[in-house]
């Protein structure tokens, strides 16, 4: 019975086919003309060794049923899996629908028409250290630095690629091996598992915490300075908000006693506002300006959040520590490239025109109104006539998100859909395997739609996905 088992193993794994024999089927043709011949016989070859070691391991059991035919048929099908996994792990296009206007896993903000065009513009050869004027080499992002101490009326500027790299850099530069003073309150964790404690430690300066984590007086700076302090550093929070009984200095005493203490004061304002967004309803958000303007040294803050541009992290203050910054070699390490330059001007660039509102997707997204989005979700639904997916018409709220103004929650009006033949999660699982994906949310049993994040001109295309269900 042993030999028997046995040799009906081998005779299966005699049967299947050959890498040659996969690459011939329609779907692996396919993926070779789109992706290259070497690509689909990679994944024919994963297949093949999976299946032979799937049979190995099943010890005989049930392999009788296994013939050339059906087994090439189980290859094709991992061939195709392995190749969809394969396809959704690269970055596309989604419509996020979701209602969460700055998505960190989708991107943070979405980038203006004017961004995109210079996108395009800058991916050739472009003036990125070129003086056009003179013929001979320029200064680096001089223009976009430029435009940036225009909107916030800072002495100067530097860009990095990320917040990060800006808190690491001016950290290394200006306060390794002595001491910075921050509040118990600021020691802030944010997405990624980026912690304030831990740059501090990777710069080489030492934490030296004060107050307590809901009350932090000025007091409480004043005691823990030493002859090693070389900075206080104030961290907007972001993320979450501390209510109730607390309190913390003003950025004025902050700015006062750093300087009768002869000591930079540095401030990690977060989300990058470049003016006032209380008209949209949110409030607490730091305005770079009036930081600049209260006599901050340094400040950093993010491109992709609510400046609405592309991942980086800006560094505004006085000149002298500025040059000091860009001289420092890790400057080098940690500068952007000619893309990320690009996209900053042209989204400074409708600031300084006074358009950033009808032009930068965020910010067209918080000035939406509560009734605009119901008109619009009226006319989306009615186009939804006769398909199989059920829509109704509900009160939500949309979310700023990426760290940003987290209590301010935006009344919106939702698509709430349901389809007959399938469960709220087989129907959201349906929509984000679209083509583009769709991400949706699920809330009480239903897909929920939010138009608040959707483009316009997206809408069609979101109608013809849903229809197709």
């Amino acid at each position: 019975m042993k030999n028997t088992k046995a040799a009906s193993a081998i005779a299966v794994l005699q049967n299947l086919p050959s890498v040659d024999e996969l690459l011939r089927t329609p779907q692996a043709i396919a993926v070779a003309a789109e992706h290259g011949s070497q690509h689909a016989a990679d994944i024919a070859r994963r297949v093949i060794d999976n299946l032979r070691q799937d049979l190995r391991e099943s010890g005989g059991k049930e392999t009788e049923c296994y013939s050339a035919a059906e087994l090439l048929e189980r290859a094709e099908n991992r061939f195709v899996a392995e190749y969809d996994l394969n396809r959704a792990s690269r970055i596309q296009r989604v419509i996020n629908a979701t209602g969460v206007m700055i998505h960190t896993n989708l991107g943070r903000a979405p980038l203006s028409e004017k961004c995109r065009e210079a996108i395009i513009s800058a991916a050739g050869y472009a003036t990125v250290e070129y003086d056009l004027v003179s013929g001979t080499r320029g200064k680096r992002g001089s223009y976009a630095e430029s435009l940036i101490c225009e909107m916030t009326g800072a002495e100067a500027a530097l860009i990095v690629n990320n917040c990060a790299a800006a808190a690491l850099l001016i950290l290394t530069v200006f306060a390794a091996g002595g001491e910075v003073v921050i509040s118990r309150g600021e020691l802030v964790e944010i997405g990624g598992d980026f912690r304030v404690p831990d740059v501090l430690s990777q710069s080489g300066a030492t934490l030296r915490e004060v107050g307590t984590t809901n009350r932090t007086k000025l007091a409480d700076y004043e005691k823990a300075f030493s002859d090693q302090t070389r900075m206080l550093l104030k961290v907007h929070p972001s993320n979450y908000r501390i209510v109730g009984f607390s309190s913390s200095p003003t950025l004025s005493d902050l700015v006062a006693l750093a300087r009768s203490r002869g000591v930079i004061l540095y401030e990690d304002a977060g989300s990058g506002a470049l003016f006032d967004l209380s008209r949209f309803g949110i409030v607490g958000e730091p305005v770079i300006s009036e930081s600049i303007a209260a006599g901050v040294d340094l400040i950093t803050f993010s491109g992709d959040k609510l400046l609405g541009a592309c991942q980086a992290g800006i560094i505004v203050g006085k000149s002298a520590l500025i040059e000091q910054i860009r001289r420092h070699s890790l400057y080098r390490a940690l500068r952007v490239d000619k893309l990320a330059y690009a996209v900053l001007e042209a989204a400074l660039a409708s600031y300084r025109k006074g358009t950033a509102v009808e032009e930068i997707p965020v910010l067209r997204m918080l000035s939406m109104t509560k009734p605009q989005i119901a008109e619009r979700a009226d006319v989306f639904a009615k186009k939804l006539f006769g398909a199989n997916v059920s829509v109704e018409i509900i009160d939500g709220k949309s979310v700023v998100g990426g760290g940003s103004a987290p209590d301010y929650h935006p009344e919106t009006s939702l698509l709430a859909l349901s389809h007959p033949g399938l469960s709220a999660e087989r129907l959201e699982y349906a929509l984000r395997n679209s083509t583009p994906p769709v991400i949706a949310r699920i809330d009480e049993g239903k897909v929920l739609l939010d138009l608040r994040t959707v483009a316009e001109v997206e809408e069609n295309e979101l109608v013809e996905i849903l229809k197709e269900l």
